[in-house]
């Protein structure tokens, strides 16, 4: 068990403790730990309790941890757990439209749209992580993307300040968003370790965090909705290794192709480093066969980097975000 030795703040009423293990926070179930770890007991709790945290502290925001590894000599900051604290869903003033929590699993909006008559939300139930995460990378699959669908955003920044964002506020592209710097230059303080070679962009304004969403969808037949549901799920299951822990895709797919095709044409499916292994069923997914270590795991993503590139000329880009200090 973490140790949970230091007592939260005046007023806090949140889960605070010690050396949590990320491995009990990220799908793919590997990783060291974070220095503190936050599970705020509602909104209120959170904007009270980030103006406590050092100015100079990293914060790193975890919904389902479905694309974020953490490596094994853990992070050194602050993880703040957006599920179940915002699991906000409800219809909002606009017709078929839908506010929800950053911490709601996408799924979850899939399905409750349907069940309200929307149409054009059902795509999200093959992203496996929180609402959050599809802000934070411009989550897509099936042929949409998040922000396609994106009213406007609601922010958090350290200070507990909430702000209202619409998609003008941000630099946005494929599985890419980025807080356009408006004014004076910004500070580089990202909340995370220095970029690393083939790093995505990190998705958040440095001091802002997304907490909310509003979406907008069509008019649609409940009914329907939910038969698309069901066949994008079974579609899901079969082109997935669902069976182990994973992080979903990988890399991006480069334009005009698919990282998986490029990868199995490599000869690297099945290729094994200590727990880590390229999916047999989907070569852009790696499998933790149960005792992979973080470093198992980003030794096989450079390593599929570096076979692709020597291969095919290829270039592939990661869309997992590494954080944390080597073992």
């Amino acid at each position: 068990m973490s140790d949970q030795s230091h007592l939260n703040p005046s007023g806090i009423r949140g889960e605070l403790r010690d050396n949590e293990p990320m491995s009990r926070h990220v799908s793919w179930r590997a990783g060291g730990t974070a220095h503190r770890f936050f599970k705020p007991a509602d909104l209120a709790d959170l904007r009270a309790f980030l103006p406590t945290l050092p100015p100079e502290e990293a914060i790193l925001f975890v919904g389902l941890g479905s694309n974020l590894l953490v490596r094994d000599g853990g992070f050194n900051g602050t993880v703040i757990l957006t599920t179940p604290l915002l699991s906000g869903l409800a219809m909002g003033d606009a017709p078929y439209s839908v506010d929800a929590g950053a911490g709601v699993p996408s799924p979850h909006v899939a399905k409750f749209a349907a069940r309200n008559h929307c149409a054009g939300a059902e795509w999200l139930a093959g992203v496996p992580g929180t609402i959050g995460g599809a802000l934070a990378m411009n989550a897509g699959c099936y042929g949409t993307e998040t922000w396609e669908q994106i009213v406007q955003c609601t922010t958090i920044d350290r200070q507990g300040v909430l702000h209202t964002r619409t998609s003008v506020d941000f630099e946005i592209g494929y599985r890419h968003v980025e807080f356009k710097v408006r004014g004076e230059e910004r500070g580089a303080k990202r909340g995370s370790v220095p970029p690393t070679p083939h790093a995505p962009p990190l998705t958040s304004y440095p001091e802002e965090w997304f907490v909310a969403a509003r979406f907008q969808f069509a008019a649609g037949d409940a009914s329907t909705a939910q038969a698309r549901i069901k066949e994008l799920l079974a579609k899901r299951m079969a082109a997935q290794p669902l069976d182990k822990p994973n992080a979903g895709s990988t890399f991006r797919n480069p334009p005009g192709d698919h990282a998986a095709r490029l990868i199995e044409s490599c000869g690297l499916k099945g290729h094994t480093i200590g727990g880590a292994q390229v999916s047999m069923k989907h070569a852009n997914f790696i499998i933790n066969l149960g005792n992979a270590k973080a470093a198992d795991i980003e030794s096989m993503i450079d390593h599929m980097q570096a076979t692709v590139q020597a291969k095919t000329g290829v270039e592939l880009v990661r869309e997992v975000r590494i954080v944390g200090a080597s073992a």
